[in-house]
């Protein structure tokens, strides 16, 4: 019982802190200081909290353009992802990619891309070289289920297969691509991990709000991979609460059915553990994590707002060029 509330407490820290510091992120971006576009993770904090939990030092992952949630999840310094977003020099990428562009290799996170499928190679040459070293580390691919269409997630489905690499497809589906539901991009009778099931790897789907349940599932998912049983995907439902590129809420554009938000967001990650634990008796340590994760927050942004630009001499610094 002892082990189920820490593991309960920890789930729950993690997404409160991501959710604080999206949330700062919400609030501060019409200061037009943060001159890059944002894609906010909230609603979806359960997925990034419960896959980070459940790796340990020595593992890798990649994501995507939504990919503060994974980054906070794994450990990723917070005041240098805040620093990038505005741009500064002490940003985790120097200030020049953006929200879309971080790097944290002390926590394992390697690399986030803009473009929709781009990461899903990387992170299969990444597992090639950890079988290569015959490590035992497995490395992360975070995607949406919108880059389940790419013709890279294929390929790299179908290699990842045939070299039996140590590879966990995370597909956080949140039902929309920009403004397109599933089912205008997708034949109706088609399901993600039976695609995927088709094409060589286990599959399975948990639910993408419940981040116990999907903590002890990919524990166990994990566990496999890290035996040399291979690569494996799991599919979680998820909700992202704003738009898809920005900081506000969209549902007045008529692109999602009139109460689905509502619906959703009775099934809140935070609220629904944070219920839980306070049924258990633990309110205080509830409060204390609130307190703990608005400070955190702020005190990435007061490193950020602190920290200098990029100087004019090294914007050419790290950029390769053939004469």
């Amino acid at each position: 019982m002892v082990v189920l509330l820490n593991t309960q407490i920890e789930l729950l820290r993690r997404m409160k802190f991501i959710r604080a510091v999206e949330d700062m992120i919400a609030q501060r971006y019409a200061e037009q200081e943060m001159r890059c576009p944002v894609h906010l993770s909230i609603g979806q904090e359960a997925t990034a909290a419960a896959v980070g939990l459940a790796l340990r030092d020595g593992d890798k992952a990649v994501s995507s353009h939504r990919s503060h949630a994974h980054y906070l999840a794994m450990g990723g310094d917070a005041g240098r992802m805040i620093a990038e977003i505005y741009g500064k020099a002490s940003g985790c990428c120097g200030g020049r990619g953006g929200s879309m562009h971080l790097t944290d290799l002390d926590a394992g996170f390697v690399a986030s891309t803009a473009i929709v499928g781009n990461s899903i190679p990387v992170g299969a040459g990444l597992a090639m070289a950890e079988k290569l070293k015959k490590s035992d580390a497995i490395v992360v691919i975070f995607i949406g289920e919108g880059a389940t269409e790419t013709g890279v997630f294929a390929e790299t489905i179908n290699f990842t297969a045939v070299h039996q690499l140590p590879v966990l497809f995370v597909c956080e589906n949140n039902l929309y691509s920009v403004y397109t539901p599933l089912e205008g991009r997708q034949p109706n009778a088609l399901n993600i991990t039976k695609k995927v099931e088709h094409m060589g790897i286990p599959s399975s789907s948990i639910d993408g709000t419940d981040a116990l349940l999907q903590y002890q599932h990919f524990v166990d998912v994990i566990t496999a991979i890290r035996s040399g049983k291979g690569p494996r995907f799991v599919e979680c439902p998820t909700y992202r609460y704003l738009e898809h590129c920005g900081p506000n809420d969209d549902d007045h554009l008529g692109y999602r059915p009139e109460h689905e938000l509502d619906h959703w967001k009775t099934r809140d990650p935070i609220e629904t553990m944070a219920r839980a634990m306070r049924d258990e008796g633990e309110a205080l340590v509830i409060t204390a994590m609130d307190d703990e994760a608005s400070a955190a927050a702020t005190a990435a942004f007061e490193f950020a707002l602190a920290s200098s630009f990029p100087s004019k001499e090294k914007a050419y610094d790290e950029v390769f060029s053939h004469e």
